[in-house]
């Protein structure tokens, strides 16, 4: 017979999940950062091949050592303003736990900022923003010196459907 979990229990494995090590990155003004474990590398943009019928935040694929790679730009993503690429902008591949498989997947961002060592009583939980809107890819809000990053549940930003659908050109 297996005992349920005390809320007690429950809060302190969802703190031990988000105590850790999460890279940094910018998207428009803002910070963000996705546990370290996630991400398989950084490299600089390189071209991009384009899939057609693909979603606007799709933006193709790569081939990064033999590799297939599909290519999605956050900034559309998040329903943000597209600039122009500069020499910050970068591919972050990371490891996404999907229904089926473990998908790499690359991530353009604005530009890298750095590994934080954030501590679970540094992270609060995403506030209510309404009752409409989705913020489950929203890990929690670390507070820092430099202001507050948004750290990302990378295996939510993209909805399995989404997932599913990017394999499916691939």
């Amino acid at each position: 017979m297996t005992k349920d979990k005390s809320p007690m229990d429950q809060a302190i494995k969802e703190t031990s999940i988000k105590n850790g090590k999460y890279l940094t990155f910018s998207l428009e003004q803002e910070e963000y950062g996705i546990g370290i474990l996630k991400v398989k590398e950084i490299i600089g943009m390189m071209p991009i091949t384009s899939v057609p019928r693909t979603p606007r935040f799709v933006k193709g694929v790569i081939n990064l050592r033999g590799k297939v790679i599909p290519i999605v730009d956050l900034r559309a993503k998040f329903g943000m303003e597209s600039i122009p690429y500069t020499e910050r902008t970068c591919i972050i591949v990371v490891e996404i736990d999907s229904k089926d498989a473990t998908v790499l997947i690359g991530i353009v961002v604005d530009a890298v900022s750095e590994v934080l060592n954030i501590h679970g009583d540094e992270i609060e939980d995403t506030p209510a923003f309404g009752t409409h809107l989705d913020t489950e890819y929203i890990m929690g809000m670390a507070k820092t010196e430099g202001g507050v990053k948004i750290l990302l549940n990378i295996d939510r930003v993209l909805s399995i459907k989404e997932i599913q659908n990017i394999q499916g050109v691939m």
